[in-house]
Parts: C-alpha cells; sequence; structure tokens
C-alpha cells in the first residue's frame, strides 16, 4: 500500500439501473493514471466514491492512505478535484475564491496561482458568471493545482472545451506533472487526452474494469496485421487474437499480444503478411470494450 495513492478492492455501488461490480483499481505514488470509458460506463460513479462523495455499498476505499469515506477529510486535504459539473459561485469573483482556498489549504501557492492566471489568461476580479465554459474549467484548475495536492483528480476536466482551451489545460497539466510527487487519476472518453498524458491507462466499461496496463505497453502489443489468406487455409488459434475478419483472400488479425511468433505462424500456415500496424490508444480502447461485450454476450 505505500506505493499507492488510490487502491479500490472489490467495490459495487448498485443503484436501479446501474451497477459498479467489483471494481479494483490501484494508482501508483507519483504515476498518472488515464481511466477511460465511455459515457455512462462508471467513470464518475467510481471517482464519487474514490472521493468521499458517494459510498461504497461493498468493498474497501484507501486515497493516500485514508480510507474512505471514514477519513475523507483527512484524505482531501491533499487531493485537488475538477470535475466538468464542479459549481462555483457565479455572484463571486475568482479572486474571492482564490482567497476562501488559501484561507482552508495552508500548501496554497499565491505565486503559482498568479502563474496561471497568465498562462489561462483569467482575470482575478472577474466574476464566475461572466466567464465561459472554458474559463470555467481554467479556474477550476487553478484552484486546484495552486494548492500543490498530492493526488491530482480530473473528471472529464476537458469535455466541451473548444481546441485551443484543451490545449492549454492540457499543457499546464503536462506542466504540473514534472514533479514526480505528484499523482495524477485522469477520467475521460476522449482517448487522445488520455494518450498525451497518461503513462498507465484503466478501462471500464458497464461498471467493470476490463482491463488495465502501462500505456507503452498497450501499443507495444497490439498489431493490426495484414494478410492474404489463400482459399482452403485456415489460421490456427493464437493466444491474443481480438478479432480475425475479411472476405476472400485478404484479412486483418488482430491481436493484444504481438510477438514475432504470430507473424511466423501465420506464414507457416500459408497466409503472406502484406503489413503489420501500430495501433492508436483509441482503437485498442475501442477493441478491447467490443471483444469484452462479444464475450459476455456469448
Amino acid at each position: 500500500m505505500d506505493s499507492l495513492a488510490v487502491q479500490l478492492r472489490a467495490v459495487c455501488k448498485r443503484y436501479p439501473h446501474f451497477a459498479l461490480d467489483q471494481v479494483d483499481l490501484s494508482v501508483a505514488k507519483g504515476s498518472v493514471m488515464g481511466f477511460l470509458g465511455a459515457n455512462g460506463a462508471g467513470k464518475s460513479t467510481t471517482i464519487r466514491i474514490l472521493m468521499g462523495l458517494n459510498h461504497q455499498s461493498s468493498g474497501s476505499v484507501q486515497v493516500l492512505g485514508h480510507a474512505m469515506p471514514s477519513q475523507q477529510a483527512l484524505a482531501k486535504q491533499e487531493i485537488g478535484f475538477v470535475s466538468e459539473d464542479l459549481r462555483l459561485y457565479g455572484s463571486a469573483s475568482l479572486q474571492w475564491h482564490m482567497d476562501l482556498v488559501a484561507s482552508v489549504y495552508p500548501r496554497w501557492d499565491a505565486t503559482y496561482s498568479k502563474a496561471l492566471l497568465g498562462r489561462f489568461d483569467l482575470k482575478a476580479e472577474q466574476k464566475i458568471k461572466g466567464l465561459s465554459h472554458g474559463q470555467r474549467v481554467k479556474a477550476a484548475l487553478l484552484l486546484a493545482l495552486a494548492r500543490r495536492p498530492r493526488l491530482l483528480v480530473l473528471d472529464e476536466p476537458t469535455t466541451g472545451l473548444d481546441p485551443v482551451a484543451r490545449h492549454e489545460v492540457l499543457a499546464e497539466l503536462m506542466h504540473a506533472m514534472v514533479d514526480e510527487e505528484r499523482t495524477v487519476l485522469f477520467s475521460s472518453h476522449n482517448t487522445r487526452d488520455v494518450e498525451q498524458i497518461a503513462d498507465a491507462i484503466t478501462f471500464i466499461d458497464r461498471g467493470r474494469i476490463i482491463d488495465a496496463d502501462d500505456k507503452e505497453n498497450y501499443l507495444e502489443r497490439w498489431r493490426r496485421i495484414q494478410l492474404d489468406l489463400p482459399p482452403g487455409r485456415i489460421l490456427p488459434a493464437m493466444p491474443g487474437t481480438v478479432s480475425l475478419v475479411g472476405e476472400g483472400r485478404s484479412r486483418i488479425l488482430t491481436t493484444s499480444n504481438f510477438t514475432d511468433e504470430i507473424t511466423g505462424t501465420c506464414q507457416a500456415a500459408g497466409a503472406s503478411i502484406h503489413a503489420v500496424q501500430s495501433m492508436s490508444l483509441e482503437e485498442i480502447f475501442v477493441n478491447t470494450v467490443m471483444g469484452r461485450r462479444g464475450e459476455a454476450a456469448a
């Protein structure tokens, strides 16, 4: 546990039309965990539980060494939280919010907060109700980052941002993560954002964790192989095969466990290899989700 900032074990939460089912989630200290799932997959529910905002029906939650939700007051002293639906006081200025947070959290860094105002092109005296959606997200991120939290929890922070605002937010996150002592849990359905900043990935779908690994391992072991298979020839079963599709002689083999032995096996079966292609995180995510759903339906 000393090496983990977040650990959920067998966490369940039941609602009338949705349930988290035996969720295990581990986030190593100093890492950036991308938490990927489609809308409604259970990302926000999981985050609300680890933040102590919702209580699990069963299972255990430890955050920065504190049991949740019973010790959430202690844990939250060192957690910065930004959510797409986080609400600030519309009639108050950003400076008022900065002063409030500074009065509550002793690690508030006034110098850093001023630097963030400049980088985000925000005005401290402006009222929250006069900010655009992108400016509000950047304001919330400023309030979280300037506290210098040990754990930064981001729940869909880039949803609805225009390309420029998204770039600014991601650039600041990458700048903030230079500190190897800071841990980040980044929840999103946008794989491109996660791929830029995460070093580990967890996939969740329909309330279940379906896979987890280092980002580089995902990108290294997943491949799409284009091949030509003569009539009458059959490829043998190979570990890691996610799908084999195509018509006539043309086939596309997708594997989650690529090795040189796979191409050798295909060639030994009479297939000609045309190309071995790397896959994006989005392609890996979609194939993982659809593969698991297919297994569940079988």
